[in-house]
């Protein structure tokens, strides 16, 4: 059997795993609010503080899919 690509097993755990699910949604919501932060020309300091504070949770919420992905992928078949 041929081994998944990273896009396939990011299906199939979305379609899955609850929890990986989750993560995913969270790590789109925060992408959004990162847009809305980079749309506006200029940011107050407690805007520059939540944008830093976005962009870590965002990739830690990254590096914790990557993880589970890596996990699966490592599954034997």
């Amino acid at each position: 059997m041929t081994s998944l690509n990273d896009e396939e097993i990011k299906t199939h755990l979305m379609n899955l795993d609850p929890e990986f699910r989750r993560l995913a949604v969270q790590h789109s919501d925060y992408s959004r609010l990162l847009n809305e932060f980079e749309s506006k020309q200029h940011l107050s300091e407690a805007e520059l503080a939540e944008e830093a504070r976005l962009k870590r949770v965002k990739l830690a919420l990254k590096d914790h899919m990557q993880e589970m992905m890596s996990q699966y992928a490592a599954q034997p078949v």
